[in-house]
């Protein structure tokens, strides 16, 4: 029998579960959706019943697996949406979705008592209403039971906790919370205060591929108890991983309905380049890798794109028919402007098919795209390798917008790269590999390939 990693990607719409063989051929997924509520107050959950649609993800990935024994799991996921748990272990309070907005008013309050570009300069995050801090004290001062909570965790370190694992904090999961300083890699005291957290809820920082305890919990396949668990960090930042764009100056782009850039860089910027990139919406924080920041921006790229096909009232399976008519259009003035609320086209000149449109909005979200990317290599240097992945990266017109305006592409051939990556770092903590350099990278796609992947 051949041994096995497992990955567990707790995303925003579905959590996935992926069984792999050490050399990172994907055997088997499994899939649950993220079970958000959404209420007068804005959107969140039950943590009990994120840790069913967990172990349902598991169970489907195990079943349809080989078999063989499994020697570590790593865990990955959303960044900022936390658990607070009282003396006994159990939750005190729902856990809040990153996107919501009933935090606006400390957002503001933040801004008021901490200072922006105090703020960004020692978080390394821009000041918007996603990180930690902010839904915490709303919580803490609009829900007594969070007060009484004695440790608090992001939602990869609480499932690890659930499996059996050892409390820690992932220092790329800190890194979205607004309580860390980036320079130091401590937590900021004045950070703390203002939010209502006291620093005794904070567990240990540890770096992905650290072993955290083994799988214990009883309702789990037997195949998974005794296997080595590892936080694999924020999940943009395990599918660089697994995706194989994790060295220096590899940048990872993520093109699903949010399009993500994941640049890994040495740690260290100084601070008026953490500031203002911090300014032109990138985030600058500790990598899941040991020794390497991580920068990260996105856009709704993808989002543009569904809302234009619904606009030329088509879908998805139009998209390789537009990409070849797309190939033989002459130059025209038509251009497509994103805004807030939805997106402007400008320089009418006739007759204007789909094709022409398409054009537009490909060649306006990547434009969007290359303003960050932009931005990151005046502040740290040039990319070394573009990685592209997700779903929108089959378009081969998408594809050479992006060789246009950003160079040359590499389309990776794997499916879940977010628990590719975690269960890679898996292997890491249960031994198998030295370190993230033993690592096996993925097989790249042919363009005509990647147009079918």
């Amino acid at each position: 029998m051949q041994p096995l990693l497992a990955g567990l990607d707790v995303g925003t719409t579905a959590s996935k579960a992926a069984v792999f063989t050490v050399d990172g051929r994907e055997l088997a997924t499994g899939r649950a959706a993220t079970p958000w509520r959404t209420g007068p107050q804005g959107t969140d959950l039950d943590p009990a019943l994120l840790l069913d649609a967990v172990l349902r993800a598991l169970r489907e990935a195990l079943a349809g697996a080989p078999e063989g024994p499994v020697l570590g799991l790593g865990i990955t996921g959303i960044g900022e949406s936390g658990v607070l748990l009282d003396g006994h272990g159990t939750p005190v309070a729902p856990v809040i979705a990153w996107h919501d907005t009933r935090d606006d008013r400390q957002v503001r309050e933040l801004a008021e008592d901490l200072g922006a570009a105090e703020f960004s300069t020692r978080t390394g995050l821009p000041l918007r209403g996603q990180w930690s801090l902010t839904k915490h004290r709303w919580l803490d001062r609009n829900l007594p039971a969070a007060r009484s909570a004695v440790r608090r965790f992001n939602l990869a370190e609480w499932l690890v906790r659930e499996l059996g694992g050892e409390e820690a904090s992932d220092q790329s999961l800190a890194s979205r919370t607004g309580w860390l300083e980036v320079a130091t890699r401590q937590w900021w005291p004045e950070a703390l205060e203002w939010s209502g957290l006291r620093p005794s809820l904070l567990p240990p920082l540890v770096t992905g591929g650290e072993p955290v305890g083994r799988v214990s919990r009883v309702d789990v396949p037997d195949r998974l108890r005794g296997a080595v668990l590892t936080l694999a960090g924020q999940d943009h930042q395990a599918a660089a991983v697994g995706a194989g764009a994790a060295g220096d100056g590899d940048q990872l782009d993520s093109c699903g309905t949010a399009e993500a850039l994941v640049r890994t860089v040495p740690a260290g910027l100084p601070p008026e380049a953490v500031l203002s990139l911090a300014e032109a919406g990138v985030t600058v924080g500790w990598h899941v890798l040991a020794g390497r920041w991580c920068l990260l921006g996105a856009t709704q790229g993808g989002l543009v794109l569904e809302r234009v096909l619904r606009m030329l009232g088509l879908d998805g399976t139009a998209v390789p028919r537009l990409d070849r008519e797309v190939a033989g259009l002459a130059p025209d003035p038509l251009r497509m402007t994103v805004e807030q609320d939805g997106f402007a086209l400008r320089g009418f000149d006739g007759d204007i098919g789909p094709a022409a449109v398409w054009r537009a909005a490909l060649e306006a979200v990547t434009g969007q795209v290359a303003e960050l990317h932009e931005a990151m290599s005046r502040l740290s240097g040039a990319h070394s390798r573009l990685v592209v992945t997700g779903g929108w990266a089959r378009s081969q017109a998408l594809l050479a917008v992006k060789t246009r305006l950003l160079g040359p592409v590499h389309r990776p051939d794997v499916g879940e790269a977010g628990a590719r990556g975690a269960a890679l770092l898996a292997g890491i903590a249960a031994g198998h590999y030295a370190g993230p350099g033993e690592l096996p990278g993925p097989e790249l796609l042919s363009p005509s390939e990647a147009s079918h992947a």
